[in-house]
């Protein structure tokens, strides 16, 4: 392996198992210094010792990146151990299977506070580091579900709001020179085994070392201008998600009421609806439109 990220102090949290742990592991084969983090200490250890075994250079951080002190001390655990921080991979996430009906608030804020308050409370600490030190680059973490997905809404939620707060940092940390960038990673990892429609979607031989080579690529020199993109990898496929736009015609009047937008959407508007959802589901049929 190359020593494309020789000398970089790179954050990955989640990186006690799956496609953190992967990610963690490349890294530091590719001669990065790298803070393990995970909320599970012994997994942490596992991990930093498989690293420091192959001649690494690995750090443990246990902590959770929903609590904003604790994501504070994972990045400073970068500084203090490596004197500068250069990379971030935001990947820690949990996910779980409910319909609407049958989900529940209590578990569904909980996904909230680690998949988006974690990707801000960890990128936040990152961001005041990285302007110090002259710029860097972050790696967010969404999928493929963020264009809505059975049984994953407040999962697909919370990794839409990923996607948009990549595109809003990307613009806001430009002339910082700070890269923000998303992955949406697809890879058959404990969390999908756990998830029967998400491991419907996934086959085990979507193994997560096949999906770390764009994480390394992305925080490198080599990906220099490469920003507000939201990269997906399947382990065989690579593309970029497209930006949402508006779409086209743009209807215009003085004033909408509620005859007038009906007519819009019977005349104009109904015939360029979206297909919707990971599955691209088409619209159903247009019922026949009563005019005033």
């Amino acid at each position: 392996m190359d020593s494309t990220m020789d000398g970089k102090a790179i954050v990955v949290t989640g990186a006690g198992r799956g496609l953190g742990a992967a990610f963690a592991e490349y890294l530091a084969a590719s001669g990065a210094g790298v803070v393990v983090n995970d909320v599970d200490g012994d997994v942490v250890a596992d991990v930093v010792e498989r690293i420091r075994t192959r001649g690494g250079a690995a750090v443990p951080s246990v902590g959770s990146v929903a609590d904003p002190e604790q994501a504070e001390e994972i990045v400073e655990t970068a500084v203090r151990e490596f004197g500068v921080l250069h990379g971030l991979v935001n990947n820690a996430g949990l996910q779980y299977t409910a319909t609407p009906w049958e989900d529940d608030a209590g578990r569904a804020r909980e996904l909230v506070e680690v998949n988006v308050l974690g990707v801000i409370n960890v990128g936040l600490a990152a961001v005041a580091r990285m302007r110090g030190f002259g710029g860097g680059a972050i790696l967010n973490v969404s999928s493929g579900a963020l264009l809505g997905q059975r049984g994953l809404g407040v999962y697909a939620a919370t990794k839409g709001a990923v996607a948009s707060l990549t595109w809003s940092w990307a613009l806001d940390l430009e002339e910082d020179g700070i890269r923000v960038n998303a992955l949406c990673p697809k890879a058959y990892t404990r969390m999908v085994r756990q998830s029967p429609r998400a491991a419907e979607l996934s086959k085990p031989t979507e193994t997560p070392d096949r999906v770390a080579p764009v994480v390394r690529f992305l925080l490198s020199d080599r990906a220099a201008g490469i920003t507000g993109q939201v990269v997906r990898c399947t382990g065989t496929q690579l593309h970029l998600l497209g930006h949402p736009y508006f779409k086209q015609p743009v209807l215009e009047r003085d004033e909408w009421d509620l005859a007038s937008v009906e007519r819009a959407f019977a005349e104009v508007l109904g015939g360029a609806l979206e297909p919707y959802g990971l599955e691209r589901r088409q619209p159903p049929p247009l019922r026949e439109w009563v005019l005033a």
